[in-house]
């Protein structure tokens, strides 16, 4: 079950930070794709999140000529394979424009990176002493998910759904199709403790669940004033 598509709503802005965010990230994996094996594995060591090396606050070699808490945001736009940024972005361009539409440009900067910072920590707390590195902007997209989920949880959702030969676009309220990935997320985190999946699924939650944590006041202020959701076609005015 893929997103494709959200609910079409008029955003009052052009989703500028969820475009540079995507473009900062595919340049950085044409990058990735430039150098060798083993040049490709001492980046990924060098500027990927290494919960020991933040957990002793020293960084081991691979070193990088930068402080070790800088990995903490570096590793958000550096990804594994073609599936890994191909999906973290497509959940990016489906949900993250009307997040961005709601905050602003620069807010949306700011929630992004902390949802991404509070994804790392969860990891790490999970596995302090783990020597792997952790990348992807996988946990800062769940943010930018949990907060969707908050504001537009009745808003449908196109999906793909494959299932043997049956290929079909479904459309789904957002309720059930991010609280079946966050579901999912979590019963495959509690079966990862103490085994090495490859996936950071701790630091998925962490992102979301601090995503929709930061955007309940939002979604309460909302509720308070009597607003709701307004169709594409009863909100005047195009993107600024």
């Amino acid at each position: 079950m893929i997103p494709i598509s959200d609910e079409n709503i008029r955003q009052l802005r052009f989703p500028y930070v969820v475009v540079g965010i995507i473009v900062v990230n595919v340049v950085v994996f044409l990058y990735q794709l430039t150098l060798s094996d083993a040049s490709l594995s001492r980046f990924i060591q060098s500027y990927g999140v290494v919960p020991v090396e933040i957990t002793i606050g020293r960084d081991l070699n691979p070193t990088i000529p930068l402080p070790i808490w800088f990995t903490l945001f570096s590793s958000m736009f550096m990804h594994g394979g073609f599936m890994h940024i191909i999906g973290n972005m497509l959940y990016l361009w489906v949900f993250g424009d009307n997040i961005e539409d709601v905050l602003g440009h620069g807010p949306f900067i700011v929630f992004y990176a902390v949802c991404g910072l509070a994804a790392s920590g969860a990891q790490i707390l999970t596995d302090p002493g783990s020597p792997i590195p952790g990348i992807g902007a996988s946990g800062a997209v769940a943010g930018v998910l949990g907060a969707y989920l908050v504001l537009y949880p009745r808003h449908t959702v196109n999906c793909l759904v494959f299932f043997f030969y049956f290929i079909r676009i479904i459309r789904l309220p957002a309720l059930v199709v991010l609280g079946f990935w966050i579901v999912l997320q979590l019963f495959n985190g509690l079966l990862s403790f103490g085994v090495a999946t490859g996936v950071a699924y701790w630091a998925h939650i962490g992102g979301f669940v601090v995503g929709m944590v930061l955007f309940l006041p939002l979604f309460l202020v909302r509720r308070s004033r009597g607003r709701r959701s307004i169709p594409y076609n009863d909100r005047p005015g195009p993107w600024r």
